[in-house]
């Protein structure tokens, strides 16, 4: 069974930075694509980034795209998203979801094993 816990979000400035977190259990990590999907108040869940399972190959949603970087660590189980230069419209909840397919990244129906988010504020 796919379980995923999120963790290192907060609040921070307008231009701070946060390192989200998202450790993996119940499924074997390293053949799972993975990816990370944002959800504000009253909106749908978009895709955020996304990362094959060896950490080769990334992606990301056009307006994250030089301030966010996706990475992972198979031993550890983990994955990660460092974000950069917050602006206020990143402000969401954030949440990592496994891809066994290892395509469709932006189609959140591909993924499993959402966890309960972790909240990002970014105050102007």
């Amino acid at each position: 069974q796919v379980q995923l816990v999120e963790s290192g979000g907060g609040l921070v400035q307008a231009g701070g930075s946060l390192r989200l977190s998202c450790t993996a259990s119940g499924f074997v990590f390293s053949n799972y694509a993975m990816g990370w999907f944002r959800q504000a108040p009253g909106k749908e869940r978009k895709f955020v980034a996304g990362i094959d399972w060896s950490g080769m190959s990334t992606y990301y949603a056009d307006p994250v795209k030089g301030r966010f970087t996706i990475s992972r660590a198979n031993a550890e189980k983990t994955v990660y998203l460092q974000m950069n230069n917050l602006k206020p419209e990143d402000t969401a909840v954030y949440y990592c979801g496994a891809n066994r397919r290892g395509s469709h990244y932006g189609n959140a129906d591909v993924y499993s094993g959402w966890g309960q988010g972790t909240q990002v504020t970014v105050s102007s």
